[in-house]
């Protein structure tokens, strides 16, 4: 079963914030301790007025690397973005900022900035980035199968988008990875209310379900399961010549599959063989030759 935990979900295609520091360089360099602990005199929460932007974005990137508090680096990013809103700093601490709401788990302010981010700056060459941010913002909240799975959705549409726009950056293979699990939940949901409706003797309704997952999920790992209840359903409603095929299409494609066994003895035990009605819509879907 999916769970929507960080343990589960790795962070966006960056080793730790040593890689977004990396992808968005401090300009001004920071030299020795006694540096950097000049640029927090006083009231951390007072910021005054017409501080240096590279001053107040180099403070936020310090909390996050040394002092490892997103929450109060946001605080200097968006200071930035208040103070000099049309500088480049102001560019670089909206994704940072994006960042590290993602890094406390705050999603809807991570999703909310990085497309901010998306919108403003089409052309920067970090806007990739912030494109899967959104995305794995949506993919860290992919919910039980049992749930709604909107959230699953908006992840893998969001992660297409990287692919598609930016197919040679770093973040697409990463992108669709994250499609592929997300598809196999989708599915595994799709399966779920299948085995229900079996269970409660609705063959038309759990046809119905598994057929999505042939469809529209048929490189996912349940395929194999999903023809395999078909082969059951249809055998159940005496429809034999679909059942034939369904067990056909499993053999035909997973010949080594354990389900294509339990789909092999089903046909059998009628007195019948696995062969495939090429005008099935199974058969269509698979494109036998």
């Amino acid at each position: 079963m999916f769970r929507s935990s960080r343990r589960t979900a790795p962070r966006p295609g960056l080793s730790g914030i040593g890689r977004i520091c990396a992808l968005l360089p401090v300009l001004v360099v920071l030299a020795g301790c006694s540096s950097l602990t000049s640029l927090f005199g006083g009231n951390e929460d007072d910021l005054g007025p017409d501080l240096p932007a590279d001053k107040l974005y180099n403070e936020g990137v310090y909390l996050l690397n040394e002092k490892s508090s997103p929450k109060d680096a946001v605080k200097k990013f968006e200071e930035v973005d208040r103070q000099h809103p049309y500088s480049e700093w102001a560019r670089k601490s909206l994704l940072m900022t994006a960042y590290s709401y993602y890094e406390t788990q705050q999603y809807e302010d991570a999703i909310g900035a990085a497309k901010r981010y998306v919108s403003m700056h089409p052309g920067s060459p970090d806007v990739a980035y912030a494109q899967y941010l959104i995305g794995a913002s949506y993919y860290d909240q992919i919910p039980d199968v049992t749930r709604d799975q909107t959230r699953t959705e908006r992840a893998i549409a969001s992660l297409e988008e990287v692919i598609r726009k930016y197919p040679n950056s770093e973040y697409a293979a990463q992108a669709r990875k994250k499609i592929e699990v997300g598809r196999d939940h989708l599915a595994a949901k799709e399966m779920a209310v299948a085995r229900y409706y079996m269970e409660k003797k609705n063959f038309i309704g759990a046809i119905n379900r598994f057929k999505v997952v042939v469809t529209q999920y048929q490189t996912t790992r349940l395929v194999e399961e999903a023809l395999m209840r078909l082969t059951e359903c249809y055998m159940m409603l005496g429809i034999v010549a679909e059942a034939q095929t369904a067990a056909a299409v499993l053999g035909h494609n997973f010949p080594d599959s354990p389900w294509y066994k339990d789909a092999y003895k089903l046909v059998k035990g009628g007195g019948l063989e696995p062969t495939e009605n090429k005008g099935s819509w199974i058969s269509r879907a698979f494109k036998i030759s």
